[in-house]
Formats: structure tokens, sequence, C-alpha cells
């Protein structure tokens, strides 16, 4: 009888731990991460090819103030380290100056494949007034209504010279200029979704990546970031 309810005791024990375990499994994988830590660019590395002839450039990309700065020249990008896949990521940005052109590539691969420039990627725009928009760099995805959104469709292309943007689903959803804006991003699979301030601004599918490196731009405008959060997802919000 005392054997049996020692047994019962641990097995109840057993199962106890299993549970907090596998609570804790599921708590680490709902929790976000901050892709910036307020103080340096660890985690990150700047691609930018006019450094490759004078490595004296000024630098794209800084620290200041708390915030990551896009300075806007020389151009180029700021690359994670690392490959992310399913997630959700919540970017919170504004033009520190004058309204210019910017962007955050999700799935980034092979670096300068595009222009010498751009990483092989898609481009979620955030050029002022045109925020949510897609770009196709060397990766395709697709939306509804695509020709309305991307041109004539023997057009199309990933390349150089091809009609590789496609529009927003709605434009005014960008705050005033210096305020504060967010753009959430979930890529799931080969879906991407954004939305922009909480509105829906792209909603794409079949996505010839799932999976890359997140990179931000340096195009031309002064852009701050304050916060850089990803969090893993199982799937895409609604």
């Amino acid at each position: 009888m005392i054997k049996d309810q020692i047994c019962m005791f641990h097995k109840q024990n057993l199962l106890i731990c299993l549970f907090l375990i596998g609570l804790s499994y599921t708590t680490a994988a709902q929790k976000s991460i901050s892709l910036f830590n307020g103080k340096n660019l660890d985690g990150w590395h700047a691609d930018v090819p006019g450094k490759d002839k004078n490595p004296d450039t000024a630098a794209s990309f800084m620290v200041r103030d708390g915030k990551l700065v896009s300075m806007g020249d020389p151009r180029g990008h700021l690359i994670t380290d690392s490959v992310y896949a399913d997630y959700r990521l919540e970017v919170e940005y504004r033009f520190s100056g004058k309204p210019g052109n910017c962007g955050v590539l999700v799935h980034a691969s092979t670096p300068r494949a595009l222009y010498k420039m751009f990483p092989k990627s898609l481009e979620v725009q955030m050029q002022h007034l045109d925020a949510g928009d897609f770009w196709c760099i060397e990766e395709d995805i697709a939306v509804p209504n695509m020709e309305e959104r991307r041109g004539i469709k023997e057009n199309w292309g990933i390349s150089a010279g091809k009609l590789r943007r496609i529009k927003n689903l709605t434009d005014g959803a960008e705050k005033p200029l210096g305020e504060w804006n967010s753009m959430v991003i979930e890529c799931f699979k080969d879906k991407v979704r954004v939305w922009v301030n909480g509105i829906l601004a792209n909603d794409g599918y079949n996505c010839t990546a799932s999976k890359g490196q997140i990179a931000l731009q340096a195009e031309g405008a002064e852009v701050e970031f304050r916060k850089i959060d990803l969090k893993k997802i199982k799937k895409l919000s609604k």
C-alpha cells in the first residue's frame, strides 16, 4: 500500500514537471525579443557598397539617444546576423528630418543582388506616403487585384526594368511628419501581411521565400527607429 502511494506521488510530480516544462516552452515561444538593444548595433552588420573603395566613409547607421538611426546616406543596408522565419515584426519609426525613402526588407539573403546594392528580399516600403507597398527584389509575391496594383502582367518581374512595385491597399495610414509610426509585418510560411498604424496595408501570398535575414535601408532620408521587436508566431493575425 505504501509502495503504491510512493509510486503515485512520483507520477504526480513527474506530470507536474512535464506540465511546467511545456508551459515554459509555450511562454518562451510567445515572448517578443528586441532586435535592437538601444545601446549599440550588436546582432546587425552593415553592407554599404560605397565603403568598398572608401572605408572612411561616414557610417550609414548609428545609435543616437537610444534610437537606431538610418542616416540615409551613404546608401546601403543594416542586416541582422540571424535568419528568421514565421514571425511578427513590430517596428516604430519616424522621419526625423525631411520625408523620404526607407524600407524594411524581409527574407533577405544574397547581398547586392539588384543594382549591386539591394539584397535578394521582399521590401516592405516605408517611403513617405507609400508605406506598406511591396517591392520585389529578386523574390516575388502575389496579392489580390494584382494587375490593378502592379500593372500589366507581361511586365511583372523581380529584376531591373520590371514592374516590381505592388501598391498598398490604402494610402493615408501614416501619421503627420515627426510623429511615430507603427509598422507590423507578419511572415508565416509563404504569406506576408502588413499593418501601418493598425490599418491593413498589404496582404501577400505565394512568396518565393519563407525565411531570411531582416534588413533596414539607408535610402536618402534620415529615419529613427525606437522599437524593432520580433515574436515567433504559429499563424497570421486577422
